[in-house]
């Protein structure tokens, strides 16, 4: 056993490659890592670099508009729709939704929210600042982990929208499809999920995504509303995240995240170049499928909690059947090569986050480190 334990924490580390398998911030694609160098740090001729640029000026308006027409183009966003670049996370989102949204003294005082795990009961617990939040539907917590399944939801009078987290991040859990809502506006947090698959957006009143995951570095949020959304009248949303006044304003109200718009523009060209989102998508169901069949396929050694209907292709969480290896299993994982596997505090054991620049080579690597552990200490 000694020996196959040196081997196992020496294994792979000779490549000297080191895979990011973390939840977020997340690995950007290798081609953007090249190109932002020449794009956001260079001086032009004008003495600047791109990231020191006025806001105000017409060189990153360009921008801005082209990071806007990249988005429309790769999700087929319909007309109807405004696409904000925010400063800030999903988190505040959590606020700035209901204070847009809600609008008691037309009688929509309720909003609507399913409770899938983690990211959902927080975005409810801050609704619950701004309005009646009401909980539709739950998902299966028991040993066998599901979403909210689709259907049957009973919204309440005076709803104003209806809430689901798309892709739960810690507890590795995703809809298998949307709910219908009628004529209550469906709302997704979508961040964890978000480009690693086409998206009807025309499902949806608002779709918002921080960048972190699949579309660039932490400190932005991209916002798609429905025209008929920023007709409300969002009294109580200070200027800065009223989707109305960022909209008049193209995103300009404040100071926008001029860098993450930069590499999110970046990014958007990656993923077109690299055939677009169906390309994205059938990429991450092979890295998914590869993972999970490895889990599958231990005898047990490895198990993985969610459903398999339910199971994300972004985040996979899974655990050791002796929870006893698990400190062990990430020392010499990260000896390895292989980094940021721990899963959430709230829920323990291992996850993968599998977001569009982890290669199909991160993913062989990570199963090639499992199998010889559990070789090792199976």
């Amino acid at each position: 056993m000694a020996a196959c334990w040196r081997d196992e924490m020496t294994m792979l580390s000779s490549s000297g490659t080191v895979w990011n398998f973390a939840a977020g911030p997340a690995r950007l694609p290798d081609a953007v890592l090249a190109r932002a160098g020449d794009a956001l740090f260079r001086r032009g001729a004008d003495g600047a670099a791109a990231i020191e640029r006025p806001f105000t000026g017409k060189t990153v308006r360009a921008v801005l508009e082209s990071a806007r027409e990249r988005l429309i183009a790769l999700l087929g966003i319909p007309a109807n729709y405004r696409v904000l670049f925010l400063a800030g996370g999903a988190m505040h989102q959590f606020s700035a939704v209901p204070m847009n949204l809600v609008d008691a003294d037309s009688g929509l005082r309720t909003a609507a929210y399913a409770d899938s795990g983690y990211w959902s009961r927080r975005a409810m617990q801050e609704a619950a600042r701004f309005a009646e939040v009401s909980v539709v539907a739950r998902h299966n917590e028991g040993e066998a982990v599901a979403a909210p399944i689709v259907g049957n939801w009973r919204l309440p009078p005076g709803c104003a929208y209806c809430h689901i987290t798309a892709n739960e991040t810690v507890d590795g859990l995703a809809y298998p499809a949307w709910p219908d809502t009628g004529e209550v506006p469906l709302v997704a947090d979508a961040t964890s999920c978000f480009l690693a698959a086409p998206l009807d957006v025309s499902r949806f009143g608002l779709v918002y995504a921080s960048a972190q995951k699949n579309i660039g570095p932490s400190g932005m949020t991209v916002v798609i509303v429905r025209d008929d959304l920023l007709q409300r009248p969002a009294r109580s949303a200070p200027s800065p995240v009223c989707y109305r006044l960022q909209a008049e304003q193209d995103g300009c109200l404040n100071t926008p995240p001029v860098m993450a718009i930069e590499i999110a523009t970046l990014v958007f060209q990656w993923i077109a170049e690299s055939g677009g989102l169906s390309a994205m998508a059938e990429v991450n169901r092979r890295k998914a499928d590869l993972l999970y069949r490895a889990i599958d396929h231990s005898d047990g050694f490895y198990t993985a909690p969610v459903i398999p209907a339910y199971r994300s292709i972004t985040n996979v969480r899974f655990h050791l059947a002796d929870d006893s290896l698990t400190e062990r299993f990430l020392i010499a994982a990260e000896k390895a090569g292989l980094v940021n596997l721990r899963g959430h505090r709230h829920v323990g054991g291992l996850r993968a986050s599998l977001y569009n620049a982890m290669p199909l080579a991160g993913v062989t690597a990570l199963v090639d480190f499992m199998n010889e552990f559990m070789r090792c200490n199976g």
